[in-house]
């Protein structure tokens, strides 16, 4: 009876969080690098080398754009791979020399005294809370609504905006990739914008259309980055076969499923896209979610980071394109133009994902597409170009806001003078 008493007290101990929690994963000296690719030997070789240690991790993958890849390389491995660069003569710049820096200056409080504000990152408890404080406060604009469960048992949780009823609908769907943080701090100020703003091209965006906003898809990936490990990307379900946890969300979808080596196969990986399409249970409700609301939104928008990037469909081949893939490149047109004209002059590339990026299979972009006949799809790839990659300061949070604002106005302008809205 006492060993059973001391068990129970364990698990009470554990649940109430008294119990140490793990130490966070650090990052000292990691280092990230830019490698220049020449040729496919090169490509292969440093994929193959990826795959075979922990100790390497793609940040950016090999883009038929720039043809170069972001890694970031762990101080054991650093001479190694020195020496792997030159044997193979890859070229290569530091373009971060200790991420851990990065991460620990990111913490630092804004001090906005005790407001949420967006001059810093927020954990998912803090979103939660702010948008309970947004639904109490605009009551008849704003509706909580459920996505669904995570794995470890979360609410998948959006805000639907509407000024009234039967207007086109707006998808937003933001942090599948856990360690992507500027992705819900924008979505949030997004929201926030639509709800507050005085601007008259705001308040037209606000009032024109239902917008469905997911501020944080990724729940399982999102907490354990803020608690753990602040570079983890992928869900948090473990694999009967293997020690390493997580599927890429983004590849798990079913529509052209590891089609194209769009994905990988290896649990371990990054873009593991799982046993099966909707392996995740995330992935799955939000099919069943967004099936179930397919005849209320016209437009679907993912946010990610980095790269400055947006994408629309395919992302499984370079050899195909959508049929209105003409429409698609003059709206990228007028959302990256937008955007180069505020004044911090950023550059946004826009394509189908395959051809500026990379093939990807198995993407929520693309299955809505694909299965729900969404023929407005896209992918923005946030800030920036990889001189802090997923660790973007907070100092840069507003500006990237802007530069969001901007390019949906004219995204969504240009979308419905072309008659899909």
């Amino acid at each position: 009876m006492r060993l059973i008493w001391l068990l129970a007290t364990l698990v009470v101990l554990s649940s109430a969080g008294t119990v140490k929690d793990p130490p966070k994963v650090r990052y000292d000296n990691y280092a990230v690098y830019k490698l220049s690719i020449k040729n496919k030997i090169q490509l292969s070789l440093l994929n193959r080398l990826s795959e075979r240690t922990q100790n390497l991790n793609i940040w950016k993958d090999y883009d038929e754009f720039s043809k170069q890849m972001d890694i970031m390389v762990s101080p054991s491995e650093s001479k190694r791979f020195q020496l792997f660069l030159k044997l193979y003569g890859i070229n290569n710049q530091l373009l971060i020399s200790n991420v851990q820096v990065l991460i620990d200056g990111e913490q630092v409080s804004s001090r906005d005294s005790g407001t949420f504000g967006w001059k810093r990152y927020y954990n998912l408890d803090e979103i939660e809370a702010w948008l309970d404080e947004i639904l109490q406060t605009h009551p008849g604009i704003t509706e909580d609504f459920s996505v669904g469960q995570s794995y470890e048992g979360r609410r998948i949780r959006g805000i639907k905006i509407s000024h009234g009823s039967n207007k086109p609908g707006i998808f937003i769907e933001s942090n599948i990739h856990a360690r992507e943080w500027i992705t819900s701090a924008s979505a949030t100020w997004f929201i926030n914008e639509l709800l507050t703003s005085q601007q008259p091209e705001v308040r037209n965006l606000a009032n024109s259309y239902d917008w469905y906003i997911v501020p944080v898809f990724n729940v399982d990936g999102f907490a354990y980055s803020h608690q753990s490990d602040r570079m983890w990307r992928k869900t948090r379900q473990p694999h009967p076969t293997s020690s390493c946890i997580g599927v890429d969300g983004n590849r798990n979808f079913d529509s052209q499923w590891m089609v194209n080596n769009g994905a990988s196969d290896d649990p371990c990986s990054e873009t593991f896209a799982g046993p099966v399409p909707w392996s995740e249970p995330e992935t799955k409700a939000l099919s069943d979610y967004l099936t179930s609301i397919r005849d209320k939104f016209s437009v679907y928008i993912s946010f990610h980071s980095y790269g400055q990037w947006l994408l629309s469909p395919y992302g499984h081949t370079k050899e195909e394109f959508p049929e209105n893939y003409n429409d698609l490149l003059e709206i990228g047109d007028a959302f990256s133009g937008a955007i180069k004209n505020l004044v911090y002059g950023t550059e946004y590339v826009h394509g189908s994902t395959a051809t500026v990026l990379y093939v990807a299979s198995g993407s929520s972009v693309d299955w809505v597409f694909n299965e729900l006949d969404k023929k407005v799809g896209f992918t923005i790839e946030f800030r920036d170009k990889a001189r802090f990659g997923f660790v973007l300061p907070p100092s840069q949070i507003l500006a990237n806001c802007e530069e969001l604002m901007a390019g949906m106005i004219a995204l969504i302008d240009r979308t419905n003078t072309l008659g899909y809205i």
